[in-house]
């Protein structure tokens, strides 16, 4: 790929990974969402402050600000890493909003979804059992991330995308540290998907 379509191919990403979803679909009910629950602009605040059906809008809002970009650049394969990195870079670090954006789980499973469908798969599948046994949306997003590392080195997939993964996956345990905290003192609040 020309080095310079792919450079416009990285910005685009990241704009598109700044599209604040979770603040535009909150307000329109008439709630900021960055003073409810966790603060936290993403799927599962959402959920917690408008239900679930809200919840699961901005999740699949967040995830193709992940899918179309990785998609797109499929054609070749490390640019498809870049700029679904640029996508998660963009959600969790908005420039529009002060840098200050979501956790990238949703994000980083839409760009996992173009990269490794099938992966993508296990990991939503062990997610949504573990939301379901703990109602923890973020213990489930703390769990996946290792188990989809240890699912890309099982499959012999090539190191270099295990390591990019790796990076992204770094990420977005950092951007948890929050919530470990939170789990570990018992104050981490839970998802109901009841409207408060």
């Amino acid at each position: 790929m020309n080095i310079f379509v792919a450079l416009v191919a990285i910005a685009v990403s990241y704009a598109v990974g700044t599209i604040p979803s979770a603040i535009v679909v909150a307000r329109a009910k008439g709630v900021d969402i960055t003073t409810f629950g966790s603060g936290n602009p993403g799927a599962s605040n959402v959920a917690r402050a408008l239900g679930w059906k809200y919840g699961i809008i901005v999740f699949a809002i967040d995830a193709a600000k992940g899918a179309l970009p990785a998609a797109a650049a499929l054609g070749h394969r490390p640019t498809a890493y870049l700029c679904g990195a640029a996508a998660i870079l963009g959600h969790i670090f908005p420039v529009n909003r002060q840098f200050k954006g979501g956790k990238g789980i949703a994000t980083g499973g839409g760009v996992l979804l173009a990269l490794h469908p099938p992966v993508m798969i296990v990991a939503a599948a062990v997610w949504v059992a573990t939301m379901k046994l703990t109602k923890k949306a973020s213990l489930a997003s703390i769990v996946i991330v290792p188990l989809v590392l240890a699912t890309l080195a099982f499959l012999g997939k090539p190191a270099w995308e295990i390591f990019a993964f790796i990076g992204i996956g770094a990420l977005i345990e950092v951007r948890h540290i929050s919530n470990i905290k939170r789990l570990l003192s018992g104050s981490e609040p839970p998802v109901t998907g009841q409207h408060t």
